[in-house]
């Protein structure tokens, strides 16, 4: 392991940032694409670059990539400087290889161990050890509505008190010309609309069972299973024509231009109603899944691998301390559509929606890690494929969706 925060000399006082003594290229990987995304991303890069360094960004959407291009490239020998990751088997396999950087040394030195939340610490450390950069906090499946929409409809979504209540209000929603929820079409948005319905339906521990190490494999038998399937299939027969193929921006843009009433997903849906200039509470209301019993969260986290030598191992650690400084990741989370990921961050870019995020964060045993970081990977790719055949088959039952569950589950564990 290459791990040289000790002999750097940064020599960094509580709160600073440190600084390289020459400039460096840095090799960036990620996999976003949207206007929200890489507005984001820009409030890190730009800074990094004022102080004189150059990134080189390659990505790969994520809809349609996951993390494979990374691991290529990793084993390619052509490995970026940073990346963003979510899996831990990536950062496990990267110590063993001799090439993860641990980074807790160097958060404790800026001041910001003691300022990310619970969430946060828990989301970025690996067996006992701080291997990820947090940038973002998300809630994996969020209700973000069209507040025109709801007022032409006669329906108030934050009266719904349980899932059964807002689909009581479909059809009136239908009848004055609307799409109930919108949803696009792949992998991604199937299987980003599941497991946060199945945290909300089933709880932290039914959940827990279907996605942590190796699943139960009796969870398939879990009447709550079933209900989350059944319901994501009630979502999935209700959309409209132009689902298929659409990404879950342009699906965000059906609710933003008024011609469906809400969205389903992560939150990071706020970006794009940010980029269109729209405003939490005034154009848009967001709340979590009515009835909610616990919520999936997500830390977006970038990795860095340890410089080769001490100059750019001195850059990328400049790289991680300016995507963590409390200014800019305020700054980041505006244009994300996230929640900052420090508790010390300035206030004034915060809105309601965050107000709720952070107030459903700070309840005890109300939230639950992205599958991402505590699952299999073939196996979350096995349920995203499921989900997808589910919503691509109108006539394919809950049933057969069990059924098919447990087929993956052997192919994956044996």
């Amino acid at each position: 392991m290459r791990n040289k925060l000790a002999g750097i000399g940064l020599a960094l006082a509580f709160g600073t940032l440190p600084v390289t003594a020459q400039a460096v290229e840095l090799t960036l990987w990620h996999s976003w694409s949207n206007d929200s995304e890489m507005a984001a991303l820009n409030t890190i890069v730009d800074e990094f670059k004022a102080r004189g360094h150059t990134v080189v960004a390659a990505s790969t959407p994520h809809e349609t990539a996951g993390e494979s291009p990374l691991v290529s490239l990793i084993i390619a020998g052509t490995p970026p400087n940073a990346f963003i990751a979510a899996e831990a088997d990536i950062f496990r396999d990267l110590m063993k290889r001799g090439q993860g950087q641990p980074l807790g040394p160097l958060f404790d030195r800026i001041g910001a161990t003691q300022a990310f939340p619970k969430t946060v610490l828990d989301a970025i450390t690996i067996d006992g050890e701080v291997l990820k950069i947090p940038i973002a906090v998300h809630i994996d499946g969020m209700v973000y509505y069209s507040k025109e929409v709801a007022e032409k409809s006669g329906v108030d979504p934050t009266k719904w008190t349980s899932l059964e209540d807002m689909w009581a209000d479909q059809q009136k929603v239908n009848d004055a010309g609307y799409t109930f929820i919108a949803i696009g079409g792949n992998t991604f948005q199937a299987g980003y609309t599941f497991h946060p319905l199945l945290a909300a339906i089933a709880g932290p521990e039914i959940y827990t069972r279907f996605y942590a190490g190796t699943p139960d494999k009796t969870v398939f038998d879990e009447p709550a299973v079933k209900e989350a399937i059944e319901t994501l299939g009630r979502i999935f027969r209700q959309t409209d024509e132009g689902w298929v193929n659409r990404a879950w921006n342009d699906t965000t843009n059906t609710v933003i231009n008024g011609t469906a009433l809400m969205q389903i997903h992560g939150d990071w849906m706020k970006g794009v109603w940010r980029a269109n200039s729209k405003e939490a509470g005034v154009d848009f209301g967001c709340m979590n899944i009515p009835g909610t019993k616990a919520l999936s969260v997500t830390v977006d986290s970038f990795g860095i691998l340890g410089g080769v030598d001490d100059a750019t191992l001195a850059a990328e650690e400049e790289f991680a301390a300016i995507a963590v400084d409390p200014k800019i990741n305020a700054e980041f989370a505006f244009f994300k559509g996230s929640s900052p990921v420090r508790i010390d961050v300035p206030t004034d870019k915060l809105d309601e929606c965050n107000k709720v995020v952070l107030e459903s964060l700070a309840k005890p045993d109300y939230s639950v890690q992205n599958p991402f970081y505590i699952g299999d990977r073939d196996w979350i790719d096995s349920v995203w494929n499921t989900m997808f055949t589910y919503q691509s088959d109108p006539d394919m039952t809950s049933d057969e969706v069990i059924e098919m569950l447990k087929d993956e589950y052997d192919a994956v564990f044996g």
